[in-house]
């Protein structure tokens, strides 16, 4: 018997180890940026340019899940609105920075954010992005450098990018303002949004859900719902060492999934508060989430586990 039972476990051995290995991420530049893929399928672009600012699109996620809208890089596919055109995919920027807008892409005093340069494209168990982009005020002023990094890597199922931002006031004060317009920014597919009524449900991690989640403070929020003919999500978590964490949350039921820590007269309803920041000349400002991408809700995939995990994760 045991000889049987060792003879057994060598044949397992193969399965156990190759159910064990890590995905491979490939990172390689292209013209208008750079493309990441996942064992040598499509997860996701750095454009350098879409509208006013860089984005990540498309972004697909578990099971072939394409996890942001379409619109406005291509025509609105179905249950997607053609509204918010500054919406692109995956984004940070903000609507009140000194006297300029770079939140929106209609309108007065918009600024834009310039794509300068890569500073690193790896490859391995997990890939990287490291650019870095200007800050462009509607005068033509270069106000903010701006490095970010994304990495991309697999969580069992689930498939994770890691944004962590630094800006860095150039020779003069940047004034962040009040504003509910910003930060960082996802728009959801159009299927998933609440406002589909296709069983789509926003959730933070007190328990809020839907419309009682805007603007409420929390380390992390999931939105999920339907995705084709799959069931999906996007959970957003922010690292306690990023600014001002925990973060309030400017997520709408029609798909809007938005990080903003300045947004606070707005958010607590209240025009005696000030979430303003002013940095000084060479001052900076860091910012760190993880957006977990998987099927399943928040329940299913364990948002409340795979919080505490990025939460131990040194920053």
């Amino acid at each position: 018997m045991n000889r049987l039972l060792a003879a057994l476990a060598l044949l397992a051995a193969p399965l156990i180890a190759s159910s064990a290995l890590s995905a491979e991420v490939t990172v390689r530049e292209t013209k208008d940026g750079a493309e990441v893929l996942i064992d040598g399928e499509l997860f996701t672009r750095y454009l350098k340019k879409s509208g006013a600012k860089p984005i990540l699109y498309p972004i697909i996620g578990p099971d072939e899940m394409r996890m942001t809208r379409n619109y406005p890089m291509t025509d609105a596919t179905a249950d997607e609105k053609s509204d918010h055109i500054h919406h692109r995919s995956f984004w940070f920027t903000h609507g009140a920075v000194n006297d300029s807008d770079f939140w929106a892409e209609t309108g007065d005093k918009l600024g834009t954010t310039e794509h300068r340069e890569f500073k690193k494209l790896s490859s391995g168990e997990e890939g990287e992005i490291v650019a870095a982009s200007d800050w462009v005020d509607h005068n033509g002023k270069t106000i903010l450098n701006d490095v970010r990094s994304y990495k991309f890597g697999v969580l069992g199922d689930a498939r994770y990018i890691d944004l962590d931002v630094k800006l860095t006031a150039t020779d003069a004060p940047v004034k962040f303002g009040d504003t509910k317009e910003g930060s960082f920014g996802i728009r959801v597919p159009g299927a998933m949004k609440v406002e589909a009524h296709k069983g789509g449900e926003l959730v933070n991690s007190h328990g809020d859900k839907d419309l009682k989640a805007w603007g409420k403070q929390a380390p992390w929020v999931d939105y999920h719902g339907p995705v084709g003919d799959k069931q999906g999500g996007i959970a957003i978590m922010e690292h306690p060492s990023s600014f001002r964490a925990p973060t309030y949350w400017h997520v709408r039921t029609y798909g809007l999934f938005a990080a903003n820590p300045f947004g606070v007269h707005d958010f607590e309803k209240d025009k005696s508060l000030d979430g303003s920041y002013t940095l000084a000349p060479g001052e900076s400002i860091e910012f760190s989430y993880r957006v977990l991408l998987h099927a399943g809700d928040e329940k299913e995939a364990d948002i409340a586990g795979a919080f505490k995990s990025y939460q131990a994760v040194k920053k």
